[in-house]
């Protein structure tokens, strides 16, 4: 007998529900990406610093997130973070964390690869620019901030965009630390109803219509600017 699709679990009370923890997964994925931009950034420039302290600090920080599976990050921060947090704050443990360690856990992660993309870009500028900022008599972190990031950020746009949207979809995985984002939200009412495959199917058409959507974007952004 074959299985016959129902989605009558899909009704508005549904899709409020399922509002709300999409908007769980658009909070994380935008605190990931701001943070995750600013101390890549930090981290690539410390991975081109001539101070070798720094090189190696960086190197090790992004080797280290760049080698261990997201979902085993996000269950370290929450079985760890909480713990830690209750500790130095003297919080009580009835106090939810959850979002606090998913927010941590995803920011730490993405500047690993953040700073990767954004090191590419740096170098992507020609050395000449850096030579004629120092002939300028500007020092080297104002020839960074003021010449060289503006241009390779300008090359990096398509690849930081993109990284985005995989982040997006990564935000699935915060079900390890039953946090109650969009992916999440559809397990549990597919499981209350009896018809988990109808919304596991449901959420997939929708991550694919959001990432799907925001390429296109992306490439017509790049197509209008130039950019390869």
């Amino acid at each position: 007998m074959s299985y016959q699709f129902d989605f009558s679990s899909i009704t508005p009370e549904a899709v409020k529900v399922l509002g709300h923890g999409m908007a769980v997964s658009l909070q994380i994925t935008a605190t990931a990406i701001v943070f995750g931009i600013v101390w890549g950034t930090l981290l690539a420039m410390m991975r081109l610093s001539p101070s070798k302290p720094l090189q190696w600090f960086a190197t090790g920080y992004v080797n280290l997130f760049r080698s261990i599976p997201l979902v085993m990050v996000l269950l370290w921060f929450f079985l760890i973070v909480p713990q830690l947090l209750q500790k130095l704050f003297h919080l009580s443990a009835s106090n939810d964390l959850r979002m606090t360690s998913a927010l941590a856990a995803f920011s730490l992660f993405e500047a690993a690869y953040y700073a990767e993309i954004i090191r590419a870009g740096i170098k992507s500028v020609a050395r000449g620019q850096m030579a004629a900022a120092s002939a300028l008599g500007l020092t080297y972190s104002q020839s960074m901030r003021l010449v060289i990031l503006p241009q390779a950020f300008r090359n990096m746009i398509p690849l930081l965009l993109t990284q985005g949207i995989i982040l997006f979809q990564d935000t699935s995985l915060v079900y390890v630390s039953a946090l109650a984002d969009f992916f999440g939200r559809a397990y549990s009412i597919g499981e209350r109803d009896g018809r988990i495959i109808e919304l596991l199917f449901f959420a997939g058409a929708v991550y694919f219509v959001i990432c799907f959507g925001i390429s296109l974007l992306v490439k017509r952004s790049v197509r209008s600017q130039g950019l390869s």
